[in-house]
């Protein structure tokens, strides 16, 4: 079992980087008062985006935000929190300047001068960023807390028997996997050596889901780039497993004419790379689309100050979050189907079938 201390340890590396921002100056407080308008738009994107920050309770001017450690390598190692981006300034490093611009870190001088192309895109080159942000630390709990639920599960096995009711439906659900996806999918014979991956991905997927359903969290499945590794996974697992008759049948069709091999190859041959990306695509605007929808419903509370209003936004919005948690189960299952799907094809031998 993990232990205390480990749980602790977790914990006070997290707080590590917190810094009140309660003690903000009169300019500060200033600036608030003349913007007491809600901004919907940034409001929006602020929670679906990854960050360098990630906020508690308030906002940038006043509240408790969990600055987190910026790790740069520009002819050396760079470390330090990101609170010293804070109200765009500029960082002094060990080997350079360094200033931040809608999220991305960009080289600068003492002043902090940028480069503008015609696109409103700096030219200022890149240090490479290993920084840990919000998502990072949220795949990070979501990962504890699967390996938490899993070894408790293990133990709480007593006579053949699950004792635990979160680890009866845990079982429940990688019987489901197993006996719903990757069987019918992969096949009998073969479906072992695939399902510790079709596991991992729809409890990857779920927990991340809800999580990202909690206030206050980040939306990691809501980030393209997250959606797209993990389609990039099940791209390697489907092509590095393939047998001869998968290829056979994607690049020289056999019983089709000669012409029509000559039109249908390239147009497979895309489709490999085009069947994983619809992974990737379909997972992000389902997540992305949901916390949009509950995030509008909450800003028009503040932005027409009405009881109706108050009242129609808080009914739609618990609607919406409920049926936010059935796309939450669906979104993973319908990623793992489709892996399942995926892999099955590359697998299965099509010698004695017809396509």
């Amino acid at each position: 079992m993990i232990s205390r201390k480990t749980i602790c340890s977790l914990f006070f590396f997290l707080f590590l980087f917190v810094e009140s921002v309660e003690s903000s100056n009169d300019k500060n407080h200033d600036v608030i008062k003349k913007k007491d308008k809600v901004d919907v738009a940034s409001t929006i994107f602020n929670h679906i985006s990854d960050s360098h920050e990630w906020h508690i309770l308030g906002n940038r001017n006043y509240g408790v935000i969990l600055y987190l450690p910026i790790i740069l390598w520009n002819n050396g190692l760079e470390i330090f929190s990101s609170y010293k981006f804070s109200y765009g300034n500029v960082v002094k490093g060990k080997y350079g300047y360094y200033k931040m611009f809608r999220g991305i870190i960009y080289k600068t001088n003492s002043v902090g001068s940028f480069y503008i192309n015609s696109k409103g895109i700096p030219k200022n080159d890149k240090p490479w960023d290993f920084s840990i942000t919000k998502n990072v630390i949220s795949i990070l709990i979501s990962s504890f807390l699967l390996l938490y639920f899993f070894i408790r599960m293990k133990y709480s096995y007593q006579n053949h028997q699950n004792k635990w009711s979160l680890g009866i439906l845990l079982e429940f659900l990688i019987l489901f996997v197993r006996d719903e996806i990757a069987i019918p999918y992969i096949g009998d014979k073969k479906y072992k050596t695939f399902l510790p991956f079709l596991l991992t991905s729809f409890f990857f997927i779920l927990a991340n889901n809800l999580i990202g359903m909690i206030p206050g969290f980040p939306n990691v499945t809501g980030n393209i780039n997250m959606t797209l590794g993990l389609a990039l996974i099940t791209f390697i697992v489907t092509n590095i497993n393939a047998n001869v008759s998968y290829w056979k049948h994607i690049f020289w069709m056999p019983g089709v004419p000669i012409g029509i091999k000559l039109i249908l190859a390239p147009i497979e041959f895309i489709g490999i790379f085009i069947r994983p990306l619809t992974l990737c695509i379909r997972l992000f605007a389902n997540m992305t689309a949901g916390h949009i929808i509950i995030l509008s419903f909450i800003c028009l509370i503040f932005i027409f100050n009405n009881f109706l209003i108050t009242g129609f936004s808080i009914i739609f919005g618990f609607f919406i979050s409920m049926l936010e948690i059935m796309v939450s189960f669906l979104q993973a299952f319908i990623f793992t189907t489709l892996s399942a799907l995926l892999i099955g094809t590359s697998v299965k031998n099509y010698d004695n079938e017809t396509r």
